[in-house]
């Protein structure tokens, strides 16, 4: 099997936290005889920088010739005062448009080993291993009119839409993923105030028919809000749309202790995009101290959904949770815990090393 991937390492510490993926991957990949092409790619301000503008021709060009793209992060103050579309943010918006990925995974899980990173208490967060399913397409941040308005009293506006249509096709891929993980759907509107979130619980409900296996429940996203932050286990698959999902997946990060742990899945589309749900982080950029784990689990996700590697992606996120177990940690993860911090390339070369000793315990187990 061959895989043709593109790689964004993009601004910040995209680049360091991309190269321990794209480590881990190539590792994990040729331990199940799946050979790995890398193309490297600007995107963002290096993109701005080089080429003058934040998604250059030839990036687009090869990220929609490829099977899967590997995105670091973009953006950076040096930027702000450049016009909306024209920062590197635009960039990354107008790639998703292009890959047409229509649905983002948001994982949110508790690792026992650094339960003390949470500000939750343990007894809070043990256990609990959430998955946001977010609508990535539509909603307040793409739908149109939005605009400014002048005058003595300027204003400004913005229109949340959704069709039918879209909220199938999110509503699928939401019940599809719970099949393989604990059979629950809690779909998040906004129903008793939003059109748009009416909408949103009639059309789930009737797509819930379809999997009659699958447990569904609605809540409010104020509710839903809550609960994430009082009860996290008590969530299987969190369904929502655009803004909503934005909010809730960001604040799940208490659940993992760090937004470096978190990764996402960009599915649907022509080509799907994994990238770690961290920023650029330009303050620590270049400093190799940044949390490459979430970009390590955004290359174990693509290693699923883009390639159907399905152990080849547990056996990297169980040589993460081992890692973790044998105390190594990250500077955001050590902070204040009178730990010694692993560089971002001794993480990486910790986790390479723990795929190739998981994949061969297992095949040895199975050989008995």
């Amino acid at each position: 099997m061959k895989l043709h991937i593109t790689v964004l390492p993009g601004d910040g510490v995209g680049p360091e936290v991309t190269r321990e993926a794209v480590r881990v991957l190539r590792t994990a990949a040729d331990l199940y005889g799946c050979e790995v092409s890398l193309e490297d790619h600007v995107i963002g301000g290096v993109a701005i920088r080089e080429c003058g503008a934040p998604l250059p021709e030839a990036t687009l060009r090869a990220c929609m010739q490829s099977q899967a793209v590997l995105l670091g992060a973009v953006g950076g103050p040096e930027f702000d005062s450049l016009p909306a579309g024209q920062r590197p943010e635009s960039g990354l918006l107008a790639l998703r448009q292009a890959l047409g990925g229509y649905a983002n995974l948001r994982p949110a899980i508790a690792y026992s080993a650094i339960a003390d990173c949470s500000p939750l208490r343990s007894e809070i967060i043990t256990g609990a291993d959430v998955l946001i399913v977010r609508e990535l397409l539509g909603g307040i941040y793409f739908a149109e009119p939005r605009g400014f308005e002048g005058g003595p009293c300027p204003s400004a506006y913005n229109t949340m839409r959704y069709s039918e249509a879209e909220i199938e096709r999110v509503a699928h891929v939401a019940f599809q993923q719970a099949r393989m993980r604990h059979r629950k759907v809690t779909s998040v509107d906004k129903a008793n105030v939003l059109e748009t979130s009416q909408l949103w619980r009639k059309t789930v409900t009737r797509i819930g028919r379809e999997y009659p296996e699958i447990k569904l429940d609605h809540m409010y996203v104020d509710s839903c809000a809550m609960r994430l932050i009082t009860h996290p286990g008590s969530f299987d698959v969190i369904l929502t749309e655009n803004l909503f999902g934005d909010i809730l997946s960001d604040e799940a990060a208490v659940i993992s202790g760090s937004l470096g742990m978190l990764a996402s899945a960009t599915i649907g589309g022509k080509v799907d995009l994994y990238e770690p749900v961290h920023g650029s982080a330009p303050d620590i950029a270049g400093r190799g101290i940044a949390n490459p784990l979430g970009a390590i689990a955004s290359a174990a996700m693509l290693l699923r959904h883009s390639a159907r590697l399905e152990q080849a992606a547990r056996d990297i996120e169980d040589a993460m949770r081992e890692v973790l177990d044998a105390g190594h940690r990250t500077a955001d993860l050590a902070r204040g815990r009178a730990k010694r911090a692993v560089s971002t390339s001794e993480m990486g070369a910790l986790v390479e090393s723990a795929v190739a000793d998981v994949t061969d315990r297992r095949r040895a187990y199975h050989a008995v």
